[in-house]
C-alpha cells in the first residue's frame, strides 16, 4: 500500500498526519510511505528524519492509494485526488458540506476521522479524544499564563498565598485533562457535566464534583451529553451563574457534535466573577460556551479575561502529531488486507461509520444531512 502525507496548506495548521516513528513501523511491513517536502517542519520533524524512518520525500503524495491529512482539504488539493483515490482525515462531516459534496463529486473514498465510532475496538484510531487531550492540557497554561496569580498555594515568609479556584465545565476527554493539569500546577479543582455518571471520573483526579439540578443525568449516545432542553438550559444556566461567581478560572468544554455550542457562562456570570479572573473557551469553533466569547480572540470584559482559541492542539504540534499518527497507523492497519495491500471492508462497524464518502455518493448520514441543508 502507498501512503501519502502532504503538506498541510491551511493556515495555522502545524501538524502532520504521520511522524518518523510511524513511518518506520508502515514500512516494516512494507508499505510505501510518500511525504512531501516540508510537511513535518512546523511540527519540528524534519525531511531527513523521514527519509531515515524510510519514506520517500517527493511532491506527488497525494497520487497515493491513501492520502492521510490533518485538515480538510481545499478545493485544489481535492482535484489532485484521483477517482477511487481514499483521504483520511478531519474533514467535517457536519460542518463542512462543500468540502463533503466536492469530495463525492470527485469520487473519493473519505474517511472522517472524527466520524470513527465510539467503540472499544476503535479507541486506537480515537484521534477526537487524543485531540481532546492537548486541548484540554494547553487551556490550563493558557488560563495561567493570563492569570496574574499563583495557581497552587504558597507558603512563605510574607505571608499564605491561597489556591486558585479553577471550574472545569464539561468532563469529557478534554475536561478531564484540564483538571488533571490544573490539580497537578497545585489548583483547587470543581468540575461540572450534564452526565451524573462522571462525577466519580471527576473526584478520582483529586477535584469535586459540581452538582446541580438542571439537565441531571443527561447522558446521550456515543459517550456524549444529549442537549438540553429549553427549560433545562435556562435553569442550568441560573444555577451555573450562581456557582461561576466563586471561581477565579473557569474552563469550558461543553460541545454537541454538528450543534452550536451551548451557551453556559452568561454575561452576568462573566461581572460576577473575581477581579483578574479568566475564561478559556475551548468551544469557540462551535460559538463557544459563553455569552461573551469572540472566537479566535482574546478580550477582556469586566475585568475577566476571555480565551477562545481555534485549533488549540495545533499550538503543540510535535505531540500533537504523535498521537494522531498513532490514530492514522491504527486505521490503516485496518485498512490493510492480508496480503498487506489496501482492503476496505464496508461490512466492518469501524470503516462503515467513518465513510463519508463513497463511489460518487455521500453515505454518511449526518454528511447528507448537511449538504442537504447547505443546498
Amino acid at each position: 500500500m502507498r501512503v501519502g502525507i502532504p503538506k498541510e496548506s491551511v493556515p495555522g495548521e502545524r501538524r502532520v498526519a504521520l511522524v518518523p516513528d510511524v513511518v518506520r513501523k508502515l514500512a516494516a511491513k512494507d508499505h510505501e510511505v510518500v511525504v512531501e517536502p516540508g510537511a513535518g517542519e512546523q511540527a519540528a520533524l524534519l525531511d531527513a528524519a523521514f527519509e531515515e524512518a524510510g519514506a520517500t520525500l517527493a511532491t506527488d503524495a497525494w497520487t497515493a492509494d491513501v492520502v492521510a491529512k490533518v485538515a480538510a482539504p481545499t478545493e485544489e488539493e481535492i482535484a489532485k485526488l484521483g477517482s477511487g483515490s481514499v483521504l483520511i482525515g478531519f474533514l467535517g462531516p457536519l460542518t463542512q458540506p462543500a468540502t463533503i459534496r466536492a469530495l463525492a463529486d470527485g469520487g473519493v473514498t473519505a474517511l472522517a476521522m472524527e466520524a470513527i465510532p465510539r467503540i472499544s475496538r476503535a479507541q486506537a484510531m480515537d484521534a477526537l479524544s487524543s485531540q481532546a487531550n492537548v486541548g484540554g492540557y494547553k487551556a490550563i497554561l493558557l488560563a495561567s499564563e493570563h492569570m496574574g496569580r499563583f495557581f497552587p498555594m504558597l507558603m512563605t515568609a510574607a505571608g499564605t498565598i491561597p489556591p486558585a479556584k479553577v471550574l472545569v465545565l464539561g468532563a469529557g476527554v478534554a475536561g478531564l485533562q484540564a483538571i488533571a493539569t490544573a490539580r497537578r500546577l497545585g489548583a483547587r479543582v470543581t468540575g461540572y457535566d450534564v452526565r451524573s455518571d462522571v462525577a466519580e471520573q471527576i473526584e478520582s483526579l483529586g477535584a469535586a464534583f459540581l452538582e446541580l439540578e438542571a439537565g441531571k443525568g443527561a447522558e446521550g449516545e456515543g459517550g456524549y451529553a444529549r442537549e438540553l432542553t429549553d427549560e433545562e438550559k435556562a435553569a442550568q444556566q441560573e444555577e451555573l451563574t450562581e456557582a461561576i461567581k466563586g471561581f477565579d478560572v473557569v474552563v469550558t468544554t461543553a460541545l454537541v457534535p454538528g450543534r452550536p455550542a451551548p451557551k453556559l457562562i452568561t454575561a452576568a456570570a462573566v461581572e460576577g466573577m473575581p477581579q483578574g479572573g479568566v475564561i478559556v473557551d475551548l468551544a469557540g469553533e462551535s460559538g463557544g460556551n459563553c455569552e461573551l466569547t469572540q472566537p479566535g480572540e482574546t478580550v477582556v470584559e469586566h475585568g475577566v479575561t476571555i480565551v477562545s482559541p481555534l485549533n488549540l492542539p495545533s499550538s503543540m504540534p510535535e505531540h500533537a502529531s504523535s498521537l494522531y499518527a498513532r490514530n492514522v497507523q491504527a486505521l490503516l492497519d485496518l485498512m490493510t488486507g492480508e496480503d498487506g495491500a489496501l482492503h476496505l471492508d464496508f461490512d466492518d462497524d469501524v470503516i462503515a461509520g467513518a465513510c463519508v464518502t463513497r463511489d460518487g455518493e455521500i453515505v454518511h448520514d449526518g454528511a447528507k444531512q448537511a449538504v442537504e441543508a447547505a443546498a
